[in-house]
C-alpha cells in the first residue's frame, strides 16, 4: 500500500456539493492499494501512521503522534499513487489493486485506523471527489507497506 500524509489544521471532501467527510487538526491520508497488497500492509502502515511523531511538541519539535495530539484523519481512496510515469506522456496505473479489492483494502485500512484510537473521516471510493485543506507546516510524507 502507499499512502501520502500530509499535516493539516484542516481537511474536508466534498462530493457534488455534498460534505462526506471533514476533520479538524490531523492527517489527510490519500491510500492507493497496490497489487498483491494485503491486510497485512494496511496493518503495519495504520500502526506505523498511529505512531509517527509529525506534530509539534510545546517546544514546537515534530516530536507528538496524531494519537498524542487527539487528532483526527480524512482518509481518501487515490488509485493514481499508483502512477507510472516511466515511460510516454500518460500516466499508467497497471500497479494498483483492482476496484473491488482496492475497496476492501480501503475500508480495511480505515478500520485499523479507528481500532489504533484514531477518529477517522472518509472519502467515497471511487467517486470524483472535491478535496480542500489547510497543509500545516507543510508537512507531506511519502510511506510505503
Amino acid at each position: 500500500m502507499r499512502v501520502l500524509l500530509q499535516r493539516v489544521r484542516e481537511a474536508r471532501v466534498t462530493i457534488d456539493g455534498r460534505v462526506t467527510g471533514e476533520i479538524g487538526p490531523g492527517l489527510m491520508i490519500l491510500v492507493c492499494a497496490m497489487q498483491g497488497d494485503t491486510e497485512a500492509a494496511a496493518d503495519r502502515l495504520a500502526t506505523r501512521i498511529a505512531k509517527l511523531r509529525i506534530f509539534r511538541d510545546p517546544e514546537g519539535k515534530m516530536n507528538l503522534s496524531i494519537r498524542d495530539t487527539g487528532g483526527a484523519a480524512l482518509v481518501v481512496s487515490q488509485f493514481t499513487l499508483a502512477a507510472d510515469t516511466s515511460r510516454g506522456n500518460r500516466p499508467g496505473f497497471s500497479t494498483a489493486a483492482p476496484p473491488d479489492e482496492g475497496r476492501r483494502l480501503y475500508d480495511y485500512f480505515s478500520e485499523r485506523l479507528r481500532a489504533e484510537g484514531i477518529p477517522v473521516a472518509n472519502g467515497e471510493f471511487g467517486a470524483d471527489m472535491d478535496v480542500s485543506l489547510i497543509n500545516q507546516g507543510p508537512v507531506t510524507i511519502w510511506m510505503e507497506a
